[in-house]
């Protein structure tokens, strides 16, 4: 009997976890059927991905989509959309909204908000509070929920955690990963009186110093590894804390933003003044080196965009009372492939870095693979295509990006998502259909 398929995906090099072939993908019922399709079987749709490479669906596992919040800056709608036309099959939205998801009726509203406006498939954080921590071992647990995440140094945001006593409670209150912000508060507010409003954007990365993040995270791997409370340190900046982290493989896992990985110190200052400033900050040479070396080596589990989008009047005002923050969930997909062409990393490397290593972090059930039985999430990627971001391309209200004018090599042509394909040559097609991600409990 002929074979069937509800979608056919022909002719592409596939990034599969043993390595690229050359390989048919047959989908059902939103899942991945079949590698390896017989010629004669056919599909109520068929794409033919000759020239292209064919990545299971990305994931950002790090966006601020500002929602509950303003309009006017982001919303999960628009900020899906932009994350579907720059190639991400799902998004992990943090709590520090207005009001900030912190309570189990505050999460109820932004899951069943979440699936009727998100164009992919999302996954929620709640934000950790020093009074909500008996509720934390349940909020976890959550529909759609891919973690606690906590606060230790100052960012956008009323969530806070500074403190030894309440951060070892915090991971006493649960089991699954926690994701931190790690920069140490009481040094952030130790060195504010030696800075005044005016001085140049660069003196953000002198305020909150190298010391700043390395304090904050020792100090959590020494709560991590009394609790034994498994840890995700977020935005790692620093050569210091990636030495440091690989001996605490143990009980913390981290991530490298986009960002760490592609501006320097002082020249992204210099250029984009505000538009540079976010937290943990831009740093030297040094640190990016590091940063790439940790890329090589295995060490950073993840990369995400850290998307914190602002408007553009609150970018522009003097330091520091200019906002922290960075759009980045439109253009990490083409600016991870642009690394992949300059020969800084492989793009199976990619696809763990964005991919597989997100759903072995945060557990995720059904994705971050190609092979049968998983969700018929895919970005299909051109090598060869040239391209300028330009900010007419960005879709995210605020409509700005620190990388306008930057080209690239190797750009995103398609996103599906459960088998729909909701981006094809940079047109967004359908109505939203995104669902919560699924995690293991």
């Amino acid at each position: 009997m002929q074979e069937h398929y509800d979608l056919l995906i022909r002719r592409g090099t596939a990034v599969l976890p043993w390595g690229m072939e050359a390989t048919d993908i047959g989908v059902r019922d939103g899942r991945i059927a079949a590698l390896g399709v017989p010629a004669a079987a056919t599909a109520d749709a068929t794409i033919d991905a000759a020239g292209l490479h064919v990545l299971p669906g990305l994931i950002d596992p790090h966006v601020h989509l500002r929602d509950p919040g303003d309009p006017a800056v982001e919303t999960i709608a628009t900020g899906t959309k932009a994350a579907v036309l720059g190639g991400l099959a799902a998004v992990f939205d943090m709590p520090n909204t207005a009001p900030s998801i912190t309570d189990a009726d505050r999460l109820a509203w932004k899951q069943d908000y979440a699936e009727r406006h998100s164009w992919c498939d999302i996954g929620l954080y709640v934000g950790g509070t020093k009074t909500n921590i008996p509720a934390l071992a349940a909020l976890e647990t959550g529909r759609g929920v891919c973690g606690i995440k906590i606060f230790a140094g100052s960012s956008t945001g009323d969530l806070m955690v500074e403190d030894d006593e309440h951060l070892e409670q915090v991971m006493r209150a649960g089991r699954r990963r926690i994701a931190y912000h790690s920069e140490d508060e009481y040094r952030l507010q130790a060195r504010k009186p030696l800075f005044h409003r005016g001085e140049p954007y660069v003196r953000h990365m002198d305020w909150r110093d190298e010391e700043c993040a390395f304090l904050g995270t020792r100090r959590l791997m020494a709560l991590a590894r009394t609790t034994g409370r498994p840890a995700h340190i977020l935005h790692v900046s620093t050569a210091e804390e990636l030495a440091y982290l690989k001996d605490f493989r143990d009980v913390a896992t981290c991530e490298v933003l986009l960002n760490h990985l592609t501006q320097i110190a002082p020249e992204a200052y210099e250029t984009l003044g505000g538009f540079a400033v976010m937290n943990p900050p831009i740093r030297g040479r040094r640190h990016y080196e590091a940063a790439w070396a940790a890329i090589a080596d295995g060490t950073v589990d993840t990369v995400g965009s850290d998307h914190a989008p602002h408007a553009r009047t609150k970018k522009t005002l003097p330091w520091p009372d200019c906002a922290a923050g960075l759009t980045g969930v439109q253009t990490i997909v083409p600016l991870m492939l642009n690394h992949v062409s300059a020969g800084r990393l492989s793009l199976p490397r990619l696809v763990d870095l964005m991919c597989a290593g997100p759903a072995r972090v945060y557990g995720v059930v059904g994705k971050g693979r190609l092979a049968a039985g998983y969700d018929a999430d895919f970005t299909l990627v051109d090598m060869q295509r040239r391209q300028r971001i330009e900010e007419s391309w960005i879709v995210s209200p605020c409509g700005w990006t620190p990388f306008a004018g930057t080209a690239v090599t190797g750009w995103p042509v398609a996103t599906i998502v459960r088998g729909c394909t909701v981006m094809r040559e940079d047109e967004v097609l359908g109505t939203p259909e995104g669902r919560l991600v699924r995690f293991a409990a």
